[in-house]
């Protein structure tokens, strides 16, 4: 099974992206996904959740992204994404997905003007 994170990139503060997490190698059907982010500067231990999604579409958030991420999932295209608007320079952080056995290879987010 294997995750890929994509979407990242440099947005200005108050901006939006889209981060998507393709699963392959299996089907994301069944599967929850969180994802994580790593602040720069910070360990792999010190990562922080940001959201995640159940097989079944609920969701929950971090209090620090309620109301500004959207986690949504396609089960057809075996993605999940997570829509991020109103981005804060605190948003900066190496984004990964994840089914809490299998971790992607994560995507930089980067906020600032």
């Amino acid at each position: 099974v294997q995750l890929q994170a994509s979407g990242g990139g440099l947005v200005q503060p108050g901006g939006s992206l889209r981060l998507s997490c393709k699963m392959s190698g299996s089907s994301l059907a069944p599967n929850a996904i969180d994802w994580y982010r790593q602040p720069t500067g910070k360990r792999r231990e010190q990562r922080e959740f940001v959201a995640f999604i159940t097989s079944s579409g609920n969701s929950d958030y971090a209090d620090s992204v309620k109301g500004r991420f959207t986690i949504s999932r396609d089960n057809a295209e075996n993605t999940v994404y997570l829509q991020m608007n109103s981005l804060k320079p605190e948003d900066t952080g190496v984004y990964y997905c994840t089914t809490k056995t299998y971790w992607g290879k994560g995507t930089l987010v980067t906020v600032s003007s």
